[in-house]
């Protein structure tokens, strides 16, 4: 028998561990992704700086060979959805941590509304109940590419593959709560919006009359003035 591969880190540490500005981030990036562990975010962050770092050596690089690597570079990062078909190679450098966070499987299960909140679609995914077609995975952290992302769906032999399952009802009932919600909240501002108008009118209307009192004050004094003279 061989010896077992080595595994190896796929990600690197921060520099400085104290850094509050970084720290506040990352919180933020914890809850608002369902996150376990910041190495998960330094995962992302490693993946992102392999981009960019490619990007930065072909732009400054020339090579009959760099127009190549360019082209697979941005074909494997369109397909991710992470840039648009007719990007170049300068557009690779404004992508930010968040565009890659919004590729993973977990965020996409739960932006699809298969699950109530970001942690129970990570929930699903690591009890084998999402699947790509008939490709089950288990990695919340998985990036998923825009030809498998119409095929997110719940696994054949999970029970949440029924849509009348108790949490995908409840699921619907919080998707209908969410859009009237909103509907309301437009109905206010439309109103508020009504409201605004006549405000200005009605001071617009006082500072009317208010010149209209100035101006017959002032011909009331010329008025006497004249008489005494």
């Amino acid at each position: 028998m061989g010896s077992p591969r080595k595994q190896r880190k796929k990600f690197s540490k921060p520099a400085h561990p104290w850094q509050k500005e970084r720290i506040l981030e990352e919180k933020e990036l914890l809850k608002g992704y369902g996150l376990n562990r910041k190495y998960e975010i330094w995962k992302m962050g490693s993946i992102l700086k392999n981009f960019t770092r490619q990007a930065k050596n072909l732009i400054t690089t020339e090579n009959p060979q760099v127009e190549i690597e360019k082209n697979q570079l941005l074909t494997k990062l369109s397909s991710l959805g992470l840039t648009d078909k007719d990007a170049k190679i300068e557009d690779v450098l404004s992508l930010t941590l968040k565009d890659i966070m919004e590729r993973r499987l977990q965020t996409l299960v739960y932006r699809k509304n298969m699950a109530s909140s970001i942690n129970q679609a990570r929930q699903f995914i690591v009890h084998e109940h999402v699947s790509l077609g008939d490709k089950t995975i288990t990695a919340p952290s998985y990036l998923v590419p825009l030809e498998e992302e119409g095929i997110i769906q719940f696994s054949q032999g999970s029970a949440f593959a029924n849509a009348s399952h108790p949490i995908r009802t409840s699921v619907k009932k919080e998707e209908k709560q969410k859009k009237s919600e909103g509907k309301v909240e437009e109905k206010t501002e439309d109103k508020k919006v009504e409201k605004e108008p006549k405000v200005e009118e009605k001071n617009a209307e006082k500072k009317v009359g208010d010149e209209e009192k100035i101006t017959a004050e002032e011909n009331k004094k010329e008025t006497k003035e004249a008489q005494k003279k």
